[in-house]
C-alpha cells in the first residue's frame, strides 16, 4: 500500500466558513508510515457526488479515507452513498449501539440516546472502529484488497481515530517502509542561490532520498526524507548527508533537526539558561503564544504585556513621552524603549517589543498600514529593526513578524 487520496466532504468546507484541518493532520500521520497522499478531494454531500467521487479515488490511490457528512440522522448521506458504492445495506449495529449507550451515560446525556441512534446504524459489510470521543463510528470498507475508512468531521475526533487505532492496523495488515525526515532550517540566503549552492549535494542523493524546499517568511527549510525498511539505518543515512551539506552553507544554518522556529529557540534558551519576555503592540500577542506554545516554556517565558494603547506604552513600560512626541509611537525609538522597560519589568535576560500599524486602517500617527519597528534586547545590547509588509492581511502580518522576530533571536544567540 503506497498511495492514499483523501476526501473532504461538506459544504462548510467549499463555503469557507470551516478549514479543513484533518486532510493536513492525516497526510502527515500517513507520511510517517510511509503512505503517500497523491490527491485531496473537497466535496459537498451528495450522494451521486460522494459516489463518483470514491470511484475516482480507488482508480487513484489503495487507501481512501473520507472525513465528514456523518450525522445523527436516517437521511445521513455519506454512510448512504457509501452502501451503495459497495452494493450494501445499513443496519443497526448492536456493538456500536451498546459503545454510544456507554458514551452517553458516561456524559450524563442519556436523554438524548434515542435522538442519536442512528449513528449505531453501519454499513453491513463494513468493519466498525469505536469513536471514543464522539458519536459517530468509523467504518471501514475493503474493496479487491483496497480499504475506505469514513471517519467523523470533528478534529478532535479524527485525531485519535487516525493516530490509535486507524495507523496501527495499517502497520499490521501492510509491510510498510519506514519514513525518516530531517529539517535543516536556513536564513540569510535567497532561495534560488541556496538551490544552486547546494546543487551538486542534492543531486548525489541516494535514490531512497529526497529534498523539497519549503519557505517560511524569510526562512527556507530544507526537509531531507528517506524512505527504506530499516529506521535506524535511515537515521544515520540522514545525519551522513547532513554533514555533507553543512559545510556548503554553515553561515546560514540555525538549526539541523527542529522545525518549527519556536522549538528552536526554545532548545537555545534552555541550553543557555536564558530567560525571555514579550511587550507586543501590533502583533498582539502573537510573540507570546508562539513562545508558550512549547512545552516547557515556562522554564525561560516569564512573562508578556500586550500594551496596546500608547499611555499604557508610558505608564507600564516607562517610555518617554518626549519620545512619541518627537519620533511617533511608531518608531525605533519607542521599541527600544518598550524592550527596556520589558526587560526591567519581568527583570528578563531578553525582552522583544512590537510597534506597528496591522491594519486594515492607518495608524494614529499616520504610519502606513503594514509598518512594524521592533527591538531586541539581550542583556546590555539593543537591536532595532523595522519591516513593511502593506500586502499581508492582518493576521498573516502578526504571525509573519513574530515568526521573524524569532527567527533574529535565533541568529543573536547563535551567533553569540
Amino acid at each position: 500500500m503506497e498511495n492514499a487520496v483523501l476526501i473532504t466532504i461538506g459544504d462548510e468546507i467549499l463555503s469557507g466558513n470551516t478549514i479543513d484541518t484533518n486532510s493536513n493532520f492525516i497526510a502527515t500521520e500517513l507520511k510517517n508510515i510511509g503512505i503517500k497522499v497523491s490527491q485531496i478531494f473537497t466535496i459537498s454531500d451528495e450522494i451521486e457526488t460522494i459516489k463518483n467521487t470514491i470511484q475516482s479515488a480507488f482508480e487513484i490511490g489503495d487507501l481512501i479515507i473520507t472525513t465528514g457528512g456523518l450525522g445523527p440522522t436516517r437521511d445521513d448521506k455519506t454512510k448512504k452513498a457509501i452502501a451503495e458504492f459497495f452494493n450494501d445495506e445499513i443496519a443497526l449495529d448492536e456493538v456500536t449501539f451498546n459503545h454510544l449507550k456507554n458514551y452517553m451515560e458516561k456524559r450524563g446525556r442519556l436523554e438524548i440516546l434515542e435522538r442519536n441512534r442512528e449513528q449505531a446504524f453501519v454499513p453491513t459489510k463494513s468493519t466498525v472502529f469505536q469513536n471514543h470521543f464522539g458519536t459517530a463510528p468509523c467504518m471501514m470498507m475493503e474493496q479487491d484488497g483496497k480499504l475506505l475508512f469514513s471517519l467523523p468531521g470533528v478534529p478532535y475526533e479524527v485525531k485519535p481515530l487516525i493516530k490509535d487505532q486507524i495507523v496501527p492496523y495499517l502497520q499490521e495488515k501492510f509491510s510498510l517502509n519506514y519514513i525518516s525526515t530531517r529539517i535543516v532550517s536556513v536564513v540569510g540566503i535567497p532561495e534560488s542561490i541556496l538551490a544552486d549552492t547546494i546543487e551538486d549535494w542534492e543531486l548525489a542523493l541516494p535514490e531512497n532520498m529526497a529534498l523539497s524546499y519549503l519557505p517560511v517568511g524569510t526562512r527556507v527549510k530544507l526537509r531531507i526524507t528517506a524512505s527504506g525498511e530499516n529506521e535506524v539505518f535511515l537515521q544515520q543515512q540522514l545525519e551522513e548527508e547532513i554533514q555533507k551539506l553543512l559545510p556548503l552553507i554553515k553561515d546560514n544554518v540555525i538549526a539541523t533537526s527542529e522545525d518549527k522556529i519556536e522549538k528552536i529557540l526554545g532548545e537555545l534558551l534552555n541550553e543557555k539558561k536564558l530567560t525571555i519576555s514579550t511587550a507586543e503592540s501590533c502583533t498582539g500577542g502573537e510573540l507570546a503564544r508562539l513562545i508558550t506554545s512549547n512545552s516547557g516554556s515556562s522554564k525561560y517565558f516569564l512573562g508578556g504585556i500586550i500594551p496596546y494603547a500608547t499611555e499604557k506604552k508610558i505608564q507600564i513600560l516607562n517610555v518617554k513621552k518626549e519620545t512619541v512626541d518627537e519620533f511617533t509611537v511608531v518608531s525605533e525609538q519607542v521599541a527600544a524603549e518598550m524592550a527596556k522597560g520589558c526587560q526591567k519589568l519581568f527583570d528578563t535576560n531578553i525582552s522583544l517589543s512590537t510597534t506597528g500599524v496591522a491594519g486594515p486602517g492607518k495608524g494614529e500617527d499616520g504610519k502606513d498600514i503594514g509598518t512594524v519597528f521592533y527591538a531586541i534586547k539581550v542583556n546590555d545590547k539593543v537591536v532595532t529593526s523595522k519591516l513593511y509588509m502593506p500586502h499581508l492581511d492582518r493576521g498573516d502580518f502578526m504571525n509573519f513578524v513574530s515568526q521573524k522576530i524569532i527567527q533574529d533571536v535565533v541568529g543573536i544567540l547563535i551567533s553569540e
